[in-house]
Order: structure tokens, then C-alpha cells, then sequence
């Protein structure tokens, strides 16, 4: 697999390639190739930010020798009327680096603080949080890492790094005892090392796994705190648990009293509101 630069890289080019195509013609007209300026990114609302590195990177992909001058890190709070970093470099790259990185800081930026605020829940308690892969296409790289800058976890990056078996994967093998069976033996065969995860849907289906055995993990779907209590005796610490689907910032600490090892959340993502910020020129 790519690095994560190198996956941020491709990124980049392409979300360039996009918006640029054959020439960005409103810089182009107006003003001269060797122009030099200074922009600043204005925080025009309260939360915590996400993608300073991202922004740098995207920079300095343009124009290596671009100065980049950080006055927060990522994680940081942020309130209106703060200036988050300055870029001193060709107006030219500027003006066509403004829209990916405003794009980029405002989404993950709102990513960043929705999951803040859910972890702020689970403080004093050992359950993490994690995201899922309910991503925008071709996104998911910031995405995730805007969950990771807010406090949570990243769960799978994709379908290459966990089996997962879930309710399809299920039904389509015959039951639950054959799909595990079977993701068991391709693991023995094929990828030595990957974890297995489950998804149950009843306490019946916690107790066929916990007697069948062959996983690492039992997602515990769409249940109450009360069922995730009683599945959580069944499985005894035996295994790692997940709780998943119906959990919100009004009801996480429940799930979490139960002792769950993890909750995830895929609102955290598809949920998530973009902040306001803005890059503006300095004129001296």
C-alpha cells in the first residue's frame, strides 16, 4: 500500500487536475506570472481545526519553495477573528492552491470538531471511538484523518485491511457459522494475520459466535445499552466488542458505561458540517 503522503500526493494532483484543466484563466489574464503575494487563512468560526498539514503540503506541492508560517497545529481550538497560518508565494499559486485548501480545512475541520465532541463524551470512560467507511469517494484519506485529529480512531481504511463479515456476507454464505468458517480458512490460506470481525444481530447470534469461535472481534449491531450489557457478560472478555448503529452524542456514554472496547460512529463522517474559513490576500 501507498503511504499516506504518497496517497496525499495522488490526492492532490488530482484534485488540481480537476479544477485547474487547461489553465486557470482568471489568474492567468490578470495577473503576471512572476507576481510574488501573501495570503492568510481567517477562522470565521468556533471549533477545533483540521488539515494544516494538508494545507502546507498542498503549497508546497505548487511551489517547493512556498513559505508556509503555522500559528496553530492541527487539533487546536479555534474562534472567529484568529489567523491560522500565512503563505508567502507566487500569486499564481495562491489563487489556484485557495479553493483545494479551503475545501480541503473546511470538511475536515468540521469532521475534526463533531468528533471532538463525541469523544469529550467517553472522557473518564475505556471505550474508543472509531469512524466506518461511510466516506466521500475518493476522500476518505482526509476524512479519517480529520477523525484521527478530533480524538477517535480509524477503523478499517478500506475493504483490504480487516474482513469484516456483515449481515450480507452472511445471509449470501448460509449462516453465520460458515462465513466465519470460511474467512478463517482464507486468513490460514491467503493473508496470514488479518483480523476477522463479525457483525451479530441478536444475542442468539453472540452466543453461536462465542461458541464457534475463529474471530477477533464481535460487532454488536443496533443494539440497546441493556442488550449490549448481556451480550458483553456472554462474551466474557473473550473477544474484542464494537458497538455500532443508533449512537449519538445524547447516548454514547450509556453504551460506553457497559464497558464496550469500542463504539463507532459513522456520522461522525457523513454528518459532519464545514466550518467557515477564508484565504485572503495581504496587500502591502
Amino acid at each position: 500500500m501507498l503511504t499516506f503522503n504518497e496517497q496525499l500526493h495522488q490526492l492532490i494532483e488530482a484534485a488540481l487536475q480537476e479544477d485547474i484543466g487547461d489553465g486557470d484563466h482568471s489568474t492567468l489574464s490578470v495577473i503576471p506570472a512572476d507576481a510574488k503575494g501573501k495570503a492568510v487563512l481567517k477562522v470565521k468560526q468556533a471549533g477545533t481545526i483540521a488539515g494544516m498539514q494538508v494545507a502546507e503540503a498542498i503549497f508546497r506541492y505548487k511551489e517547493p519553495g512556498a513559505r508556509f508560517i503555522a500559528f496553530k497545529k492541527d487539533g487546536d481550538s479555534m474562534v472567529p477573528g484568529e489567523n491560522a497560518f500565512e503563505v508567502i508565494a507566487g500569486v499564481h499559486t495562491i489563487l489556484q492552491c485557495e479553493r483545494l485548501v479551503l475545501n480541503c480545512m473546511q470538511r475536515m475541520s468540521g469532521i475534526a470538531t463533531l468528533t471532538r465532541q463525541y469523544t469529550d463524551q467517553l472522557k473518564g470512560y475505556a471505550t474508543k471511538l472509531l469512524d466506518t467507511r461511510k466516506t466521500i469517494p475518493g476522500f476518505r484519506l482526509l476524512e479519517k484523518e480529520a477523525v484521527r485529529i478530533g480524538g477517535g480512531h480509524n477503523h478499517r481504511m478500506g475493504l483490504y485491511d480487516m474482513i469484516m463479515l456483515k449481515d450480507n456476507h452472511i445471509d449470501y454464505s448460509g449462516g453465520l457459522e460458515k462465513a466465519i468458517d470460511r474467512a478463517w480458512q482464507y486468513v490460514q490460506q491467503v493473508k496470514p494475520g488479518l483480523k476477522i470481525e463479525v457483525e451479530t444481530r441478536s444475542l442468539d447470534d453472540v452466543k453461536k459466535v462465542v461458541a464457534f469461535g475463529k474471530v477477533d472481534r464481535i460487532m454488536l449491531d443496533n443494539f440497546t445499552p441493556g442488550q449490549l450489557s448481556q451480550a458483553l457478560k456472554i462474551i466474557n472478555g473473550q473477544y474484542e466488542t464494537e458497538a455500532s448503529g443508533g449512537i449519538t452524542l445524547e447516548n454514547i456514554t450509556d453504551y460506553a458505561k457497559t464497558g464496550v472496547d469500542y463504539v463507532s460512529v459513522g456520522a461522525l463522517i457523513h454528518q459532519a458540517v464545514s466550518l467557515d474559513l477564508s484565504l485572503k490576500a495581504v496587500i502591502v
